[in-house]
């Protein structure tokens, strides 16, 4: 019986294995693309543009830098954190959990081989990856409220409430295009300070 196909053609020509990725065949623009045109929130926000993971994921790196995430190499873990789903797409927790574990397997996978291919190391070490969440869980708490039709005390609940230093941080809409480079240029920028 036939295998079926597991690898996706990216727009710079690599074709990457969803069973077995290879850092080889991860690049940046592939992922700062996918990311750029991947919908948080399954869509559902205000706004004339959707929230995207790479909008998302430049948040969360700069709330981890503001709750003291000053080393480079994690501030550049932050932002890759949702990296896989430039492949995989943002599913919500429901979904994940429906899933199973076949899906937390696929996204440990990529997530290592994208670490790899940018000098982190596959596995994050557990107090970097705990304080990339607690910022993933202000941004969460942030788009929820601002964006995706959340009263506060919902998001109380769900995310926790947000030291107030960090709830003046407004999210921004911005078309595609302009978040994809903002992605890169972030990246470019974390990768010269390590």
């Amino acid at each position: 019986m036939k295998q079926p196909r597991a690898w996706q053609r990216m727009l710079s020509g690599r074709r990457l294995d969803l069973l077995d990725p290879t850092p080889v065949d991860v690049e940046i623009e592939d992922i700062a693309h996918g990311l750029a045109f991947v919908a948080r929130w399954n869509g559902q926000t205000r706004g004339d543009w959707p929230y995207s993971v790479a909008e998302h994921s430049l948040l969360v790196e700069e709330i981890y830098r503001l709750q003291g995430g000053y080393e480079q190499r994690w501030c550049l873990a932050a932002l890759l954190h949702d990296a896989p789903e430039y492949v995989i797409g943002d599913m919500i927790s429901p979904v994940k959990a429906a899933v199973g574990p076949g899906y937390a397997e696929l996204d440990a996978r990529l997530t290592a081989a994208v670490h790899i291919r940018f000098g982190l190391p596959a596995v994050l070490p557990v107090a970097v990856k705990k304080a990339i969440k607690a910022a993933d869980k202000v941004s969460a708490w942030l788009e929820a409220v601002q964006i995706a039709g959340f009263r506060e005390d919902e998001a109380d609940r769900f995310f926790g409430r947000p030291a107030p230093g960090l709830l003046g941080l407004e999210i921004r809409l911005r078309p595609p295009a302009e978040v994809r480079t903002a992605y890169v240029l972030r990246h470019a920028a974390l990768l010269k300070g390590l």
